[in-house]
């Protein structure tokens, strides 16, 4: 466990970090899973409508730094790529 006061500070810090991108993380992963979804079950309008709200929670997952703009860049591209298919 830390010692220093700054060093207890910077483990708070992360901690709360850390919650924050996981639930960052985690809704973006269930909305992809929730496009995902609604296309194997073939409801393509349903699906449109998801991959728009899934692309909102991507780019804010990459304006937040909880993930990079190349990876954001590639799961947006692939949603898209899914739902014209």
């Amino acid at each position: 466990m830390a010692q220093h006061p700054s060093a207890e500070k910077r483990h708070r810090q992360t901690t709360k970090r850390r919650t924050r991108n996981r639930v960052t993380r985690g809704s973006m992963r269930t909305a992809i899973k929730a496009v995902e979804k609604a296309l194997s079950e073939g409801k393509k309008g349903e699906a449109k409508t998801l991959a728009g709200a899934a692309i909102h929670l991507i780019d804010r997952a990459c304006v937040k730094g909880v993930i990079k703009a190349n990876t954001a860049s590639r799961l947006v591209s692939n949603l898209t790529l899914k739902t014209k298919s």
